[in-house]
């Protein structure tokens, strides 16, 4: 039977007909659950999505992933705070600010931050989501966020990488996703480790400006 699978795949690569996994430039997944911070049980929301940024002529040129978690009935979604988070990089995906410090769940790590079995993910007590939702980006080309070829197979690429690019670029992806998701009114915090620092620096003047 191994032979037999080894041999299948082999093969079905090698005619060039594997399947091509692409994800959707503007899309959204929402599951429920629940977790204990500070010796409160706390129910939530957990949407995973993929929103694009565009161009100047409405085209869509890369589409970034995030994780945003909102704490269920909440009465007064306006006065609710929202906290934007940026790990360093640039390079660096959203995970560890999300698996190891605010989020809702942690990795499994001992007191010197090595992995223990069984590996995988537990409740996180210290999450601040009993006090604020949380949306957690990946910037261009880190995560599952991805750049999008404008013309062939090319990308500007200095729509993206630089210091002010990656500021443009990202105040307008959280303008929309503000509007999108109707947090206008509430108070908003911007965090980052790293360069996430000089980062959210920048990215709360040019919002400001905005």
């Amino acid at each position: 039977m191994k032979t037999f699978v080894l041999f299948s795949f082999t093969l079905f690569f090698a005619l060039g007909v594997a399947q091509e996994r692409k994800l959707p430039i503007d899309t959204t997944v929402t599951t429920q659950h629940s977790v204990t911070i500070n010796g409160t049980s706390i129910n939530y929301t957990a949407t995973i999505g993929t929103q694009p940024v565009w161009d100047e002529l409405g085209k869509p040129i890369a589409s970034l992933n995030y994780t945003y978690y909102t704490r269920n009935n909440v009465k007064d979604r306006a006065a609710r705070p929202l906290l934007i988070s940026f790990n360093g990089g640039p390079g660096s995906g959203s995970v560890w600010m999300h698996l190891a410090y605010t989020g809702p769940r942690t990795l499994k790590i001992d007191d010197e931050g090595y992995p223990v079995q069984p590996y995988g993910v537990k409740e996180n007590p210290f999450s601040v989501l009993d006090v604020t939702d949380i949306v957690f980006v990946n910037p261009a080309n880190t995560g599952y966020s991805r750049t999008i070829p404008e013309t062939g197979d090319e990308v500007d690429r200095s729509k993206f990488f630089g210091i002010n690019a990656d500021i443009e670029y990202l105040a307008e992806w959280l303008n929309t996703f503000v509007t999108r998701n109707n947090r206008w009114r509430s108070p908003k915090y911007i965090v980052g480790e790293s360069y996430g620092g000089p980062r959210v620096m920048g990215l709360s003047l040019e919002l400001q400006n905005q």
